[in-house]
């Protein structure tokens, strides 16, 4: 096996006034290095709750969790901080970009805590954003920027690190049809390239560019099967629902 992550009885509960929230009942999988793979299940199956497990925002109530041959299950925040920075590229829904920095400047900053010197961190920046289509836009700040212009300075500054993981939360949620195809052909040819990708989404036809599909319901795994009609952003012929 060439687990990049391996998860063990995984539960996570959360303690809301006197009640008791069982998120993630036992999980228990495998993801292997260079697998594309979509996470889904509807509202309360504890997809987001796996997310953040997946990607050390948090940590089990217990289970073991093993990333890239470290267990990171009882790891402190510093710890975890440390490794996230170092093996996991982010890209939300919601772009999370800081309003007041450039395009450039954003990609930039996961290099500053990993203490690489300013004209290294800006050289690097400068180079994932010409890679995702942006390299004329370096210097625009994110209100002058198109939604999927956005989304590519944040699937930038994921990669800017060289992460062993991309992981991310509904990257076409704001996102209309054509600039989403767009989004999912990059995440094809970072894949490609590759790196492991997680996929969180609720949209069937997003999931469907995924060589894997697990889908969780009630804190458990209810399927995890190999995705036989693997769609292709490049392809012309594939349908989207409109948005």
């Amino acid at each position: 096996m060439n687990s990049i992550i391996s998860v063990h009885d995984l539960k996570k509960t959360y303690i809301m006034g006197t009640t008791e929230v069982h998120a993630l009942k036992s999980i228990t999988l495998d993801i292997n290095k260079n697998e594309y793979v979509a996470l889904m299940g509807p509202s309360g199956s504890g997809k987001s709750t796996l997310m953040n497990l997946l990607g050390c925002l948090d940590s089990p109530s217990a289970g073991d969790y093993v990333l890239n041959g470290t267990n990171v299950s009882t790891m402190t925040d510093a710890a975890l901080a440390e490794v996230r920075n170092k093996e996991i590229g982010f890209v939300f829904q919601t772009f999370n970009l800081l309003p007041r920095l450039s395009a450039l400047e954003n990609v930039a900053l996961p290099l500053v805590y990993g203490g690489v010197s300013k004209s290294a961190r800006l050289a690097r920046a400068n180079e994932v954003l010409t890679s995702v289509g942006l390299g004329d836009r370096v210097d625009h700040k994110p209100n002058e920027l198109s939604g999927g212009q956005r989304q590519r300075v944040a699937i930038a500054r994921a990669l800017v690190n060289n992460p062993a993981i991309i992981l991310a939360d509904e990257p076409t949620g704001n996102l209309d049809t054509k600039t989403s195809i767009e989004i999912m052909e990059i995440f094809e040819e970072i894949h490609r390239q590759g790196n492991t990708v997680i996929l969180v989404t609720h949209e069937p036809d997003i999931a469907e560019h995924a060589h894997r599909i697990i889908r969780l319901r009630d804190g458990l795994v209810e399927t995890d099967v190999v995705n036989d009609n693997i769609v292709s952003a490049a392809d012309p012929t594939h349908r989207y629902k409109v948005k």
